[in-house]
């Protein structure tokens, strides 16, 4: 008897489930596309879910934290999850997928089919792509007007003959400033993490059988730092020398047994201070991969883009994480693991990029996109990868409006996407939010907050020293009074969410990311529950004056964790107005950096 084949048909069928995957769905869900959601994992997340555990790292020096859907979910991990659980956090990546109707999830559903055809204008476009669910043993028929690879290995590639590249370059091929002299197919490589936590009694620590025994001069330079808020072994690192696809069952197998050989080393070898307070609390078995396939589009981000600072004119997201190269032997290099140079944060990332070159109807985002392996070195961590998947999302709905490919999107709709990303809270460098005429003629009801509507959602280096917000007492009112009655349809709101978290408390380690490493339950001074941001407004009420002099409330919000708030309208008004009712933090005034209407 053959096995059940069940048949889905949407507008976007995104193949991957990690951060970027996820934003691209939620974005176009969000924009009203009927969404198919393929992952290959019995969750959400990819490299930060509970499987994997690697960092969400992005441009998040100072004022450089990635805003929009991904600022969205952090923000609520520090409402929900604020001892930094990862079966809590593991439930809020579930929840932000399935919160949304448009969205159709398939978990442990493995992409291993697809289907092309020639459109009418005689491109290649895909039909269809077929999915195995190993749960309930079912095939998964996929067809879309849209596809998105976000699988981070770009599965579709190689099923569907769109064009990608392995490896790193030659210098000489874009001019970067590499050691590479000749081009090979050698990437960054993976590792499986290990976790510790520190208890209040001795715990002894039997390796098993398979652990590798570390030697002196193998441990000589990856020496652990138990201590260390940021210690999490990502040193641990195998299989850039090898297929990075193909190998990767060969490599898990070798990591699995170096990271037990690692934690029997610290426990075992006499040479750790309090070795014997520590437990292995977690080690993964799926490893986290750096590397492997990079897709091709109609441009090739180079190293030199992003050092020259990434000014595009069709900037959809940005960069700002090192150009952070690690040595494809990993582990057993005998120099330093990883080779870093900075990065002019935040750099822009053009949406050519995130298209296929000679597939008509296939997007990517993710660490797999059009770059080459230097530039991919610093555009690969996840946050960056969220804003990527965010604005493939925002693209397929303009695609689908206006029936245009992705290319399309480029050549016709190029400023509506980033307005659209921008209004939705993705900042992106250089690009100005518009701001409607009624709004930029209006009467201030407080004086001194023109900084309402000049279009910056943030105070950045790219505009200057300058504080691109106001600040209003609590309980007090600003906005507007128009010069004649205005039909509104979206009121927008940027708040302050403490892009560089100084009030949070820890160490720059622990107020950065979402999720820890090692942990010290019995020290609080290094695993403090951690608040929301202080600046963030927790509670605010929108009100308007009708044409016919009526005040109405158009929302009223007592447990804000949004950091930018867009509000449905449809109504005429003569007034607008804004009123912080309290903030996170305590205190008597709010910062606020935008609102506006159109």
């Amino acid at each position: 008897m053959a096995l059940e084949t069940v048949l889905h048909e949407c507008d976007l069928c995104v193949v991957g489930g990690g951060l970027a995957g996820m934003c691209a769905a939620i974005a176009a869900a969000r924009g009203g596309s009927k969404v198919v959601l393929m992952q290959d994992r019995p969750m959400f997340g990819g490299n930060a879910s509970s499987e994997i555990r690697m960092w969400v790292c992005g441009s998040d020096g100072g004022d450089n934290r990635e805003t929009g859907i991904i600022e969205e979910i952090q923000l609520e991990s520090l409402y929900a999850n604020p001892d930094k659980i990862y079966a809590v956090w593991d439930g809020i990546l579930y929840g932000k997928v399935r919160d949304e109707a448009n969205i159709t999830p398939l978990l442990n559903c493995s992409c291993c089919d697809a289907k092309t055809e020639t459109s009418p204008d005689g491109e290649t476009v895909i039909a269809e792509i077929t999915g195995w669910q190993t749960t309930t043993q079912k095939w998964h028929k996929v067809r879309a007007k849209y596809f998105s690879d976000c699988s981070g290995d770009s599965i579709l590639a190689p099923l569907t003959g769109a064009e990608y590249r392995v490896g790193r370059e030659a210098r000489d091929e874009f001019g970067e400033k590499t050691s590479q002299e000749t081009a090979d197919r050698k990437t960054m490589g993976m590792s499986c993490l290990f976790q510790c936590r520190r208890m209040n009694r001795p715990v002894p620590f039997v390796a098993p059988s398979f652990a590798k025994k570390l030697t002196p001069e193998e441990i000589a330079l990856r020496r652990p730092h138990m201590n260390s808020t940021g210690e999490n072994f990502w040193y641990l690192e195998l299989g850039g020398n090898r297929d990075s696809i193909g190998d990767t069952e060969e490599v898990r197998d070798e990591l699995v047994a170096l990271a037990y050989g690692m934690f029997d080393w610290i426990k075992n070898s006499g040479e750790v201070p309090g070795a014997e307070y520590w437990a292995l609390d977690f080690l993964g078995f799926l490893p986290g991969k750096r590397e492997s396939r990079r897709m091709v589009g109609d441009y090739i981000m180079t190293q030199g883009d992003v050092l020259a600072g990434g000014d595009f004119p069709d900037t959809v997201a940005f960069g700002g994480w090192p150009l952070d190269d690690h040595h494809p032997d990993g582990f057993y290099h005998r120099g330093n693991p990883n080779v870093w140079g900075s990065t002019p944060a935040p750099y822009g990332i053009p949406y050519r990029c995130l298209y296929s070159k000679n597939i008509g109807n296939l997007f990517f985002a993710g660490r797999n996109i059009s770059l080459t392996h230097a530039a991919m070195s610093s555009s690969r961590v996840m946050a960056t990868c969220a804003t990527l998947g965010e604005a493939v999302g925002t693209a397929a709905n303009i695609a689908r409006e206006f029936s245009l490919s992705p290319r399309g999107v480029y050549r016709e709709k190029i400023g509506l996407l980033q307005q659209r990303l921008m209004e939705n809270g993705c900042f992106l460098p250089r690009i100005p939010r518009e701001i409607p005429g009624f709004v930029t003629d209006a009467a201030l009801l407080r004086p001194g907050t023109d900084n309402l509507r000049n279009g910056r959602d943030r105070t950045n280096r790219l505009f200057g020293p300058e504080d691109q917000g106001v600040t209003v007492p609590l309980g007090e009112a600003a906005g507007y009074r128009f010069t004649a009655p205005q039909k509104i349809g979206n009121v927008h709101i940027a708040l302050d969410s403490d892009l560089a978290r100084v009030t949070l408390p820890g160490d720059d380690v622990e107020r950065r990311h979402s999720m820890r490493a090692n942990v010290w339950p019995d020290d609080q001074t290094k695993s403090p529950s951690m608040p929301m941001p202080a600046t963030l407004v927790k509670s605010y009420r929108v009100e308007g004056v009708t044409a016919e002099g009526e005040r109405v409330v158009l929302r009223e919000e007592g447990c804000n964790r949004l950091q930018c708030v867009n509000i449905p309208c449809s109504l005429a008004l003569s007034e607008l107005s804004f009123i912080p009712l309290s903030l996170w933090g305590g205190g008597a005034e709010a910062h606020i950096l935008s609102f506006d209407a159109r």
